[in-house]
């Protein structure tokens, strides 16, 4: 096993904390070690990275870290023919939320998520990939027009 040393600011600390205390961990490395490996999981996705899909990609970023709206913007025109829409909501004077719909090849959807969710001050990054072809094993998720 690796000891590292990590820099990370007092309230996702304090939420580490949190859950830590909250599922019965014995310490923060088993807590963190837990949620790596819960992002590793979720990081290997189940769709054809291949496939046409849609996907909405949610983050909250802190606006006043610098040049950070700026490198948002300029990474959202680069990969305009992605972007079907984005929403942009004020949290307060420091955040803001993010929701992006997007449509393209789920490997390159993944890619700009990365992007966009691994930039200095943007935190809670999720990107939620839905196949664009209905599968006819679900009929639950066929479209009833």
């Amino acid at each position: 096993m690796q000891r590292i040393t990590i820099t990370i600011d007092d309230d996702l600390l304090e939420t580490i904390d949190k859950i830590s205390v909250q599922r019965g961990y014995a310490s923060r490395s088993e807590t963190l070690r837990d949620l790596v490996r819960d992002a590793v999981t979720r990081a290997q996705p189940t769709v054809d990275r291949e496939a046409s899909c849609y996907a909405a990609l949610t983050y909250v970023y802190e606006h006043e870290t610098r040049d950070l709206s700026r490198r948002l913007t300029t990474a959202q025109h680069h990969h305009h023919d992605l972007s079907v829409s984005t929403l942009h909501v004020h949290i307060d004077a420091h955040d803001c939320l993010e929701v992006s719909v997007l449509k393209g090849n789920a490997d390159e959807i993944m890619a700009f998520a990365d992007s966009v969710v691994t930039q200095r001050g943007v935190r809670f990054g999720n990107l939620h990939i839905i196949p664009s072809e209905h599968s006819t094993d679900h009929p639950e998720t066929q479209s009833h027009d």
